[in-house]
C-alpha cells in the first residue's frame, strides 16, 4: 500500500519541545473551518477517535507539521496561507518554510529497520501503567516491545494499511518524566528495531498529535 506524507518545517523559528501542543492549538483554531483532521474534533464538538492524520511536533527545536493521507493533502493546501505562528503571547513571523511530500510503500517482513524516538514516547495508559509497574525489569522490556508492536498496528490501521504478517519489535527504553496536561507522566526515550516500515516523523503511542512518540529511521 502506498501513502502520501507531507512535512512542513519552519527552520528560522526555535521552540521548546513542550510547545508542540501550542502549535496544535494555534493551527487547529486558525484553520478550524477547513477540516476536523486539524484538531480531531467534529463541528458539534465530538472527538474524532482515530489516529491523528495531522500532527504537530517540535523536533530539534524546529516546529514541524506532519500529515498523512488526507492530512497530507490538507497541509499542502494550507501551506501558502501560513504567515505567522502564535505561541502564547508571542508572535513569530514566518519568513521561510519548507515543504516536502513523499509517497511511501508500507511493508512488513521486507527488511529490518532501526528507529529512534526523537520525542518522548508515551506508551502507557492508566490501565497498562499499573501492569508495567508490577513487572520485573526483564518483563518490563518485553511489555514495552509488545506495546510498540501494538502502537505500530494502530498507526497502520489509522492510515488504512491492513497487516497480514506478524510485526516484530526489539527495543531499548529509558524511563523519563514528562508533563502532560499539567500532570507528571512516565514516558520513554530509546530506540527499537522492527520488521515493519515506518516513515520518518511518524508518531506512535499516546498524544502523537501533540508531538509525542516521533520516530526516525536510523541510517
Amino acid at each position: 500500500m502506498n501513502i502520501t506524507q507531507t512535512i512542513i518545517q519552519f527552520p528560522e523559528i526555535s521552540l521548546a519541545t513542550r510547545d508542540a501542543h501550542k502549535l496544535r492549538g494555534y493551527f487547529g483554531d486558525l484553520f478550524r473551518e477547513h477540516s476536523p483532521l486539524l484538531h480531531n474534533h467534529f463541528e458539534d464538538g465530538r472527538l474524532r477517535y482515530a489516529y491523528p492524520l495531522v500532527q504537530y511536533k517540535v523536533v530539534d527545536n524546529v516546529p514541524v507539521l506532519v500529515g498523512f493521507a488526507g492530512g497530507a493533502a490538507l497541509l499542502t493546501q494550507l501551506f501558502l496561507k501560513i504567515k505567522e505562528i502564535r505561541i502564547g503571547n508571542e508572535i513569530f513571523p514566518v519568513y521561510s518554510k519548507n515543504i516536502s511530500q513523499k509517497n511511501f510503500e508500507f511493508s512488513v517482513n521486507q527488511g529490518l529497520y532501526n528507529y529512534s524516538f526523537k520525542t518522548l514516547w508515551m506508551g502507557l495508559n492508566q490501565k497498562n501503567f499499573k501492569i508495567y509497574l508490577n513487572l520485573d525489569e526483564n518483563e518490563q522490556k518485553k511489555f514495552l516491545d509488545k506495546t510498540v508492536q501494538n502502537n505500530i498496528l494502530s498507526f497502520y490501521k489509522g492510515v488504512g494499511f491492513r497487516v497480514e504478517d506478524r510485526i516484530l519489535v526489539n527495543g531499548t527504553f529509558t524511563e523519563k518524566q514528562t508533563l502532560f496536561k499539567d500532570k507528571k507522566m512516565i514516558a520513554f526515550a530509546g530506540r527499537f528495531s522492527s520488521n515493519a516500515f515506518l516513515p520518518g516523523y511518524a508518531g506512535i503511542g499516546k498524544a502523537v498529535s501533540r508531538g509525542f512518540g516521533t520516530v526516525m529511521l536510523i541510517p
